[in-house]
């Protein structure tokens, strides 16, 4: 019999082949079916000349047999079969003439037929029976270990040895490696530099994609805030300028970010009232608006709370003209002391905002938007709204002394912003590890990079030691993973995510389809107290039995022990556009200074000025990061390579029901479809996914419909439009 491969899909398997193929410029994963079966051993495997068969030469039968051929795991690729054997097929039309002869001579032949195949059930029985043992000799028997463990390597053997193999001072070497290139930064591009380790670690496939954007960037001159009464000027970080008009260049982080700004904030001056609007909550503004007019007023706002975005949102409804924000002292750890520290912040919720909501890539049209709010924003140390507030000292139990206005006497000052925007070009870095048996499905891995970001060395460091050990398994044991895994590296983060929006939004329709989940690397160690982990719902056990597998091993340290929750939180960083706009799980791991290191929350929307040096002091041994990497490594592998994906339905239902037992506009009838959908979930886990995690049961076009279900749980919690700063995926906890 002879096969030809053909390319296409035959609909009757389309259901097993829903993938889309990335372009070339970030994943071209072609295919060639010899190749495969070459690769897995069938080295005997020799398709027949097709130029000997024509179908044109079968005139006498027109309906091919068609075999049953299982669906090939490759995204490309059938078989066809075609016509019979041509002298086959006229052997046994002409048969001989005695016709009682030829029916003995079947009779014979059925017969011996069924007699074989009794005996190769008898002899397989028997065999399987007795292969676990081999006779020795002197009639010994003795285990013979299973194929798998000598021939095919074993997924969960070579996990932990990638696990294992991550170790804290090569983390360490990495880091190093990345923060002296980053001092000089006349040496090239980072991205560059980061493909280049990369590449020695020994990933192959990697590509560099760039994009051209818009940025914000500061004035020449830096900002500066006015008291009219008494002509005195004052930077953003409380230091008074030298001269009033002739303000010295402000020091910049690698030419580019000053210590304090608001990209993509309106620029200009504004003279007017200073008003303290406290975190400018819902209840803070009603309250202060029902006694002052705000109209035109410059609001003095507290970090925290509820998101930056939104706040400001409420700011500009309300009429204010202006916003200086700070962090109070008393929402951040005393060891941290972020209140004291100077700051930037970005106001654009994500991506260029010349292209927004579709890729910057050649011929996209751009709107040449210079600001993204009508606000004259700034950032300003906490000593310096001190001042403006004249807080008067009153320490609260922890001993830190809330910043309230304390004078009855109003203060007018001149705010003047100013900022440049630049089209530049940033660079993502996307490295993927092909998937041996689902390579249209990818497990994403993202850090940052780039001479502006903040701890990017940090988080690059640790992608690059996973990068390194994982690779040595794939060297050395021919091993690949089932799914494929993708290793990014976004530029433009601080600016607002902009390196993975820009790339998520060209491969939108791709993700939609075939993106599995998204590992979060972003800022992994700003302290040494304890382990904070945020995951999806459908994540959130497997996080906590890696997290337990992996402190059951070491657990020498209470806040290690005590750091085991998982909650759901919103992600910080460029895990955004996966779980935001495409629905797909994220987790995240990162060790903070305590349960309570940024305070009542979103106060990571400041980006902090901090070197190597905070960070080797923080972590002198990189323990720390080699546990992220660690947990991060065991995440990674678990989701790539279990048969059926490790999310927990259940737990999807109970964080519903759990949040609507917590709103008080919930309805009984909402209450009653939030049990209904928990035991729908039990019974789902149990009659679905049990079987299928069963080798004995699983069944593969089974997996694969399970597997897309699970895939797309969480998309069906995507709501069209959220308040600014919010997440869009309502299982995600403000």
């Amino acid at each position: 019999m002879a096969y030809q491969k053909v390319e296409q899909r035959f609909p009757v398997h389309s259901q097993d082949l829903d993938t889309e193929e990335l372009p070339v410029t970030s994943l071209e994963l072609e295919w060639d079916m010899e190749k495969e079966l070459e690769e897995s051993g069938f080295d005997g495997f020799e398709p027949d000349d097709s130029g000997q068969h024509h179908l044109s030469n079968s005139t006498g039968n027109t309906d091919l047999d068609m075999e049953f051929m299982q669906p090939s795991a490759s995204p490309r690729g059938r078989f066809e079969r075609l016509e019979e054997d041509s002298d086959y097929v006229e052997h046994i039309r002409s048969g001989p003439k005695n016709q009682q002869g030829n029916f003995s001579k079947i009779a014979k032949l059925f017969a011996a037929g069924i007699i074989i195949f009794i005996c190769g059930l008898l002899i397989g029985y028997y065999g399987q029976k007795g292969s676990s043992k081999k006779v020795l000799p002197n009639n010994v028997t003795t285990p013979i270990p299973p194929a798998s463990s000598t021939a095919v390597p074993d997924d969960s053997s070579i996990r932990q040895d990638i696990v294992r193999a991550i170790e804290g001072y090569s983390i360490r070497n990495f880091f190093r490696n990345f923060t002296r290139f980053a001092a000089e930064s006349d040496r090239g591009t980072s991205a560059a530099h980061v493909m280049e380790q990369w590449t020695a670690s020994g990933l192959t496939e990697i590509h560099l994609v760039n994009y051209t954007v818009l940025l914000s960037l500061p004035d020449t001159d830096q900002n500066k805030i006015i008291l009219t009464n008494s002509s005195q000027c004052f930077y953003p970080s409380g230091q008074q300028c030298s001269t009033l008009y002739s303000a010295p260049r402000v020091k910049k982080e690698n030419n580019d970010l000053p210590y304090s700004y608001a990209a993509y904030s309106a620029k200009g001056s504004l003279e007017a009232e200073i008003i303290d609007v406290q975190y400018g909550t819902i209840d803070d503004l009603l309250r202060l608006q029902s006694s002052t007019i705000v109209t035109k007023k410059i609001a003095l706002i507290k970090l925290g709370q509820v998101p930056l975005l939104y706040k400001l949102s409420l700011l500009l409804e309300a009429g204010f003209g202006g916003a200086l924000v700070y962090i109070d002292p008393c929402d951040s750890p005393q060891t941290e002391r972020i209140g004291d520290e100077t700051f930037w912040i970005s106001l654009n919720p994500g991506g260029d905002p010349s292209t927004p909501g579709y890729p910057s890539i050649n011929g996209s049209f751009r709107e040449h938007r210079t600001n993204l709010t009508s606000l004259l924003v700034q950032p300003i140390a906490a000593s310096l709204a001190k001042a403006l507030l004249s807080s008067v000292e009153e320490a609260n139990g922890n001993g830190c002394f809330p910043l309230t206005n304390s004078s009855t006497v109003s203060k007018t000052i001149r705010l003047e912003v100013g900022t440049l925007s630049e089209y530049r070009t940033i660079q993502n870095v996307i490295g993927y590890l092909k998937g041996s048996i689902n390579p249209d499905k990818y497990v994403i891995v993202g850090s940052h990079h780039g001479n502006n970001e903040e701890l990017w060395t940090s988080s690059t460091s640790i992608i690059t030691e996973i990068i390194k050990t994982t690779m040595s398994q794939v060297i050395r044991r021919r091993w690949r993973p089932n799914r494929s895994i993708l290793f990014c590296s976004w530029e433009g983060s601080t600016f607002g995510n902009i390196g993975s929006y820009e790339w998520a939004e060209e491969m939108e329709h791709v993700l939609q389809n075939n993106a599995v989940a998204y590992i979060n690397l972003f800022k992994p160690v700003v302290g040494n107290g304890s382990l904070n982990t945020v995951a999806s719902p459908s994540l959130r056990q497997l996080a906590a039995d890696v997290i337990n597998t992996r402190f059951s091993l070491n657990c020498t340290r209470h806040e290690e022990c005590s750091g085991r929750k998982v909650n759901s939180m919103q992600v910080e960083g460029n895990s955004d556009f996966f779980i935001n706009h495409l629905g797909v799980p994220t987790v995240q791991f990162a060790y903070q200074e305590s349960k309570t290191s940024m305070g009542p929350g979103f106060l990571s929307e400041a980006f902090l000025i901090q070197d190597a040096s905070m960070i080797e002091a923080l972590d002198p041994s990189f323990s720390l990061h080699e546990t992220v990497a660690k947990l991060t490594a065991e995440m990674i592998l678990r989701i790539a390579n279990e048969p059926v994906l490790p999310f927990s339905v259940l737990d999807v239902a109970l964080e519903v029901q759990q949040q609507l037992k917590d709103e008080s506009i919930a309805s009984d009838q909402m209450l009653a479809l939030a049990s209904a959908l928990r035991e729908t979930a039990q019974l789902f886990q149990s009659d679905e996914m049990r079987p299928a995690n069963d080798p004995k049961e699983r069944d593969p076009a089974h997996v694969r419909m399970l597997n897309n279900v699970l895939q797309n749980l969480e998309k069906n919690f995507l709501i069209q439009q959220a308040p600014p700063g919010y997440y869009r995926w309502t299982l995600k906890i403000p």
